[in-house]
């Protein structure tokens, strides 16, 4: 990142180790949350781009990349809590928390339980209601990822992930979304993420509709404009829900708004952040 700091740690907070990513400077922080099977690495563009003006910090949540990845509860309510603490411990809060998908999710509780911990919120392309993945169990009774689970993991190269990847999905940012959680193994090409906790996460979900009008901080919600998670109806039922929420939709995208379309996104997103009191 042009040779500038960034600090890569762990913190023990709410009973597991999150890894963490922290650019150290800045007299205003923005926390980023990433989505389901994702990292904390998903946000470098985002990083290079504001860390210049802000302090970023972006963490793996737990379940994924780094950090620990406990059974137990993965709810909305257990995973803010992590970062409640996390901010606590590093020193980050009030922060303006981004979340994608269900960071956004993570991001929301964590307005609406913490308000001492959120300046500001956005939500990028998550819903409050019905989730995106139904909920599995396997032949053992444990919960089974509903996306991953039949995927030939582990691959025996890096080019067969590659080539299954960009075969399940059309856009060179999925791909890449799931690159960066690829790890080398003695058995071959795996993902750093936990299938049980991607079950769980799906297992312990609930509709969050009941949080949102407690929120207070100023808030925005980002919709694709393709958008497999997020209908316009969602996006509709979220604004008039989520007192005084701002919105904008990204072209020429699916899920990923803030990598399909980087001008279009951060175009707008900056836009927020400067009316911020």
């Amino acid at each position: 990142m042009d040779g500038m700091r960034l600090r890569r740690d762990t913190a023990y907070v709410n009973r597991a180790n999150i890894f963490y990513r922290d650019t150290l400077d800045g007299d205003e922080t923005i926390v980023c949350l990433h989505g389901r099977w994702g990292r904390g690495e998903t946000w470098s563009d985002f990083i290079a781009r504001y860390r210049e003006r802000y302090r970023i910090i972006a963490p793996d949540q737990r379940g994924h990349g780094l950090s620990d990845k406990p059974e137990g509860c993965y709810s909305g309510e257990v995973l803010a809590e992590d970062m409640h603490e996390l901010l606590r411990a590093l020193g980050g809060a009030p922060a303006i928390v981004v979340g994608h998908s269900m960071g956004g999710r993570v991001a929301g509780t964590l307005a609406a339980l913490h308000p001492e911990s959120v300046r500001a919120l956005a939500i990028l392309d998550e819903p409050a209601g019905t989730p995106g993945h139904t909920y599995k169990l396997g032949d053992d009774g444990t919960p089974v990822d509903p996306l991953t689970s039949e995927w030939p993991t582990p691959y025996s190269t890096y080019q067969q992930a590659l080539d299954d990847l960009r075969a399940r999905f059309p856009k060179e940012t999925n791909v890449r979304y799931f690159l960066e959680s690829l790890k080398e193994t003695e058995d071959g090409y795996d993902f750093l993420f936990s299938r049980h906790a991607m079950g769980a996460l799906s297992r312990d979900y609930h509709d969050w509709y009941d949080l949102l009008p407690g929120i207070t901080c100023p808030s925005l919600l980002v919709r694709a404009d393709e958008s497999w998670c997020l209908s316009p109806e969602e996006a509709a039922k979220i604004r008039r829900t989520l007192p005084g929420c701002g919105y904008f939709e990204v072209a020429g995208s699916d899920h990923m708004v803030y990598a399909d379309n980087p001008e279009g996104f951060f175009r707008d997103f900056d836009q927020f952040i400067k009316t911020l009191p």
